[in-house]
C-alpha cells in the first residue's frame, strides 16, 4: 500500500491509500478518485514531505513467530484518520449496494467471470493471501479494500 497526499482542482487537500502508484494512476485517469470535500474527480498527487521516524519512535522488534495484527481502526499501526475511515465507509456502502457478495468463493467466482463462464458483474468477498496472489499471477484484476465497520454501526 502507498499513501499519497492529494489535491483536487478546487484546491481541497486530502489523502488516500492505494495498492501502488500504477493503481492510483489508473483510478485517477478513469475519474474514480474523488475529493471527499466536493466530489471533484480531477485529483492529482500533491507535494509530500518524507516521513522520517525519530529513533525513540521506531517500532520495537516483534518475534517472527506470529506477526501482530493492527486493530481495524488503524493503518500501519497508527490510528486511522476520521476522514479516511469515513471515505472507506462510503466505499463499503457503494460496494455493498452495487456488487454481489460471494463470501469465501471470491477467487473461484472471479476466475469464472474472467473466463466468461459467469455473468460479468462486480463481486466482493473473502480470499486468502495465497488465493489473491494466484489471481494476480493469472492476470485477474481485483482490489483489496480495508473493510471498516459500516457508518451506522
Amino acid at each position: 500500500m502507498i499513501h499519497y497526499d492529494l489535491r483536487c482542482s478546487q484546491d481541497h487537500a486530502f489523502d488516500g491509500w492505494f495498492k501502488d502508484s500504477a493503481a492510483f494512476d489508473r483510478l485517477a485517469k478513469r475519474g474514480l478518485v474523488e475529493c471527499p470535500h466536493c466530489g471533484d474527480g480531477k485529483v492529482e498527487r500533491a507535494l509530500m514531505r518524507p516521513a522520517v521516524a525519530k529513533r525513540e519512535s521506531l517500532p520495537v522488534p516483534v518475534p517472527a513467530a506470529k506477526p501482530p495484527v493492527p486493530p481495524a481502526a488503524s493503518v500501519a499501526g497508527m490510528p486511522m484518520p476520521a476522514q479516511m475511515r469515513a471515505m472507506l465507509q462510503r466505499m463499503r456502502a457503494e460496494v455493498e449496494k452495487n456488487c454481489d457478495y460471494v463470501g469465501p468463493n471470491f477467487a473461484e467466482e472471479a476466475r469464472k467471470i474472467h473466463r466468461g463462464e459467469s455473468e460479468k458483474r462486480g463481486i466482493y468477498g473473502e480470499t486468502s493471501p495465497e488465493q489473491a496472489e494466484s489471481l494476480a499471477d493469472e492476470g485477474i484484476e481485483f482490489s483489496r479494500i480495508p473493510w471498516v465497520p459500516p457508518a451506522d454501526a
